[in-house]
């Protein structure tokens, strides 16, 4: 679809389907109100009553529902990940959304935190209300985000902690399925029937992904991983541990990395890594039903720890072969790209604000949840796409009215012929309009200043279509 003509929510939304055409037409509006008002609230991104009352009628409205809202944007997930070459990274992660409301049920709670002490000295336990969501994000080895290949959200009506859990039950002889950690194959399950591709994706998780069943899923479905561990698990013949064989391998080189200290500096830490094929066994419950795995361990360690920060020491687990130090620094180099998932995580709690919505049960939560995730992928890809191709031209992301605009509107700092314009110029040009500077040695534009901009330049967008009748139709 050509993002000259057409606004960008048509191609996300292309690939719903409602079984009543006019809750389509409503998607589309409130996404429209939304984006031109990002962070605000209902009632101020619909500005009457009417248009808020009909996105809380579609909110609430039992034939929607989240799956539905985020199909379309699914849909061109696939499309651009089938129109990138080379391997894709599939990042999962959880993230908990928390909300302030007298009676907790209707939404359900997440965990129970301990709130201080009482005038007894006894600790108090707080129950905090809120959603629990599981999302997959494609991202390229560049880091550019290409959408949600699958999303989960649930919530809980009871929470025991994990330490309590174990007191009565040994965690390993449970089955997946009857674990909230089944999530994490269902993700991987969901998305490789999406993509299609399963040998171009790799599979990004921190250490609460150390799941066995997960590896062996991966190798069913003939795709990748690269996985935190969190677990010392058995290794060989089972008279020892991933550690134990790890602390035979010698220091095979040393790679400097960027980490921020406590007081947020940036800084470079040598650390020191180790890589080795391991033979890995399953759980000692589940040796029936898994088979042994020939995984590679991967160690980057910092030789000593600096005083400011907690020394680096991280063991990655992956079914990739590492034949050498550089291959090694990749795999790092690709795992540290699962930040990304939490930056767009915090594009929807501090971006579109989704803990301040006031709605009050968790089916109509979840659904104006989902309509932001098309949002703050939006804000997340604009800002990613930036950096990852300057050099494109604008109307890959931009309407000939809001090229025309920023034209208009922000003066070029340098001189150059119209043919020389990029589409990082005009990002730039709408992280201006948010309060980003562009001095010579700042950083790229980020997240915050983009969505600023966007909202700005809607507004302004607005104006100029009710002001000049000729730009109605653009």
């Amino acid at each position: 679809m050509d993002a000259t003509i057409h606004p960008w929510w048509e191609g996300e939304l292309a690939g719903c389907v409602f079984g009543d055409e006019r809750l389509g037409q409503r998607l589309r509006k409130l996404i429209e109100r939304l984006a031109g008002a990002i962070g605000a609230s209902l009632p101020l991104a619909c500005q009457d009553w009417a248009n808020t009352k009909a996105a809380y009628r579609f909110l609430s409205n039992d034939r929607v529902s989240e799956a539905q809202i985020l199909a379309g944007h699914v849909q061109a997930t696939r499309d651009r990940f089938a129109a990138t070459d080379g391997l894709i990274l599939v990042i999962q992660d959880t993230t908990a959304f928390t909300f302030q409301r007298e009676r907790a049920e209707a939404v359900g709670i997440t965990c129970r935190v301990n709130s201080g002490k009482d005038k007894a000295g006894r600790f108090r336990m707080h129950t905090v209300c809120g959603l629990l969501m599981h999302s997959s994000l494609a991202v390229t080895t560049e880091g550019l985000p290409l959408g949600l290949s699958a999303v989960k959200f649930w919530s809980r009506r009871q929470f025991k902690g994990t330490a309590a859990l174990k007191r009565k039950v040994n965690p390993t002889r449970v089955p997946i399925e009857a674990k909230e950690s089944i999530r994490w194959l269902e993700n991987l399950r969901q998305s490789m029937a999406l993509l299609g591709a399963p040998a171009r994706c790799v599979h990004i998780g921190d250490r609460e992904s150390d799941i066995y069943e997960l590896f062996c899923t991966a190798q069913e479905l003939g795709t990748h991983f690269i996985i935190r561990s969190c677990v010392d698990r058995r290794a060989g013949d089972g008279h020892y541990t991933m550690a134990d064989e790890m602390d035979e391998v010698r220091v095979q080189g040393v790679h400097e990395v960027e980490v921020r200290n406590s007081k947020g500096r940036v800084e470079t830490a040598a650390v020191e890594i180790k890589y080795r094929r391991v033979r890995v066994l399953p759980p000692v419950g589940k040796q029936k039903r898994y088979p042994a795995l020939r995984l590679t361990v991967i160690q980057a360690r910092e030789c000593a720890a600096p005083p400011d920060r907690p020394a680096i020491d991280w063991k990655l687990i992956t079914d990739l072969p590492v034949r050498s130090h550089g291959a090694a620094v990749e795999k790092l180099r690709w795992y540290a790209l699962r930040w990304k998932i939490e930056t767009f995580h915090k594009i929807l709690k501090s971006g579109c604000r989704a803990e301040e919505s006031r709605l009050r049960t968790a089916e109509r939560l979840v659904k104006l949840i989902a309509v932001f995730c098309i949002l703050s992928w939006r804000v997340f890809w604009l800002t990613m796409l930036n950096r990852a191709a300057p050099g494109a031209g604008p109307s890959l992301a931009l309407t000939k009215v809001e090229i025309a605009l920023l034209d208009r509107l922000v003066p070029d700092q340098a001189q150059a012929p119209p043919r020389a314009k990029t589409l990082s110029t005009y990002l730039t040009k709408v992280a201006r309009l948010g309060g980003y500077l562009a001095r010579t040695r700042d950083p790229p534009p980020g997240n915050t200043v983009m969505w600023r901009g966007l909202s700005r330049l809607t507004d302004i967008a607005l104006g100029a279509r009710l002001a000049i009748p000729e730009l109605r139709c653009g």
